[in-house]
């Protein structure tokens, strides 16, 4: 019971262990399911059944109620009143859970929002000063990747707070659109495909669906990379400069540009391949 990426790995997994039919009911859309689409379509060519719009409402040893749903206008699940019964052996439910933040309810200056996650602000600090917050219990995608990220934003802003200072991110560079980049100096090189098993046999074995790289196609992929806005030293802008200003500064080190010889001609940015030169207006 669950319509996440947990729910589809409990099913698919039941499947390979030889239960003979695998059913998930979720209570909304497939287009509402948070699960990745990939997992979906998987889980539907190994033999998952999915019951779209049905709620679980009552549970009596094997025999579950359900419950059809219907969206409103909010784009919401409402109930209709229309029951089913489901016979199954066994029920796993995989339903998101939430933080317990109850016990921040009494803390000066802490924002709880509707759905009980903390509000924090952009350095992840709450409204109390000094009292931080991350992962699950404050807005945002419930990933593990999320929380750790949260929690290394949280910790160097925390460093920062207990110095006296403010933590200030080293600014990124600006990405390179494809309209920056001339891709005629590439080779065209179409993707690697990986080997995937079919539907029918993964219903039998815990065998990677989607296979991997050998060292030679993980290097030609490596090498498919246009490297948007990241110099790789292919000496274009030294050769085309008329007047010598594009200064070389050894492998590894990439190029400097003299602007006392640079005449702004623009020619080196016209001939990087891959954006990596911008030309900005000069103020006088």
């Amino acid at each position: 019971y669950g319509g996440g990426n947990t729910a589809l790995d409990i099913a698919r997994t039941a499947k390979r262990l030889g239960v003979d039919e695998t059913l998930i009911v979720y209570r909304r859309t497939r287009e509402q399911m948070p699960a990745h689409d990939f997992e979906v379509e998987e889980a539907l060519e190994e033999g998952i059944l999915i019951n779209w719009l049905q709620t679980i409402k009552q549970i009596d040893e094997t025999t579950f109620t359900v419950e059809k749903m219907k969206i409103d206008e909010t784009g919401w699940p409402q109930p209709t009143g229309e029951f089913e019964t489901i016979e199954a052996d066994t029920l796993v439910l995989a339903l998101g859970q939430n933080a317990d933040t109850s016990f921040l309810e009494k803390v000066p200056g802490v924002a709880i929002a509707k759905d009980g996650v903390v509000e924090v602000d952009a350095n992840m600090m709450t409204g109390h000063a000094g009292l931080f917050a991350g992962g699950d219990m404050v807005p945002a995608e419930r990933t593990v990747t999320v929380a750790v990220g949260h929690g290394k934003k949280a910790a160097r802003n925390i460093d920062a707070y207990l110095h006296g200072e403010t933590y200030e991110a080293t600014p990124k560079h600006e990405l390179a659109g494809l309209e920056f980049l001339n891709t005629w100096y590439y080779t065209d090189a179409d993707q690697t495909m990986q080997p995937a098993l079919d539907g029918l046999r993964r219903q039998t074995t815990f065998e990677e669906v989607v296979g991997g790289l050998d060292e030679t196609n993980a290097l030609f992929e490596a090498r498919r990379c246009l490297s948007c806005g990241n110099c790789f030293e292919c000496d274009n802008c030294y050769g085309v400069c008329p007047d010598n200003a594009v200064i070389k500064l050894g492998p590894g080190k990439r190029f400097e540009f003299n602007y006392d010889f640079c005449k702004g001609c623009g020619l080196c940015a016209a001939e990087c391949p891959c954006g990596a030169i911008k030309m900005i207006p000069e103020t006088v």
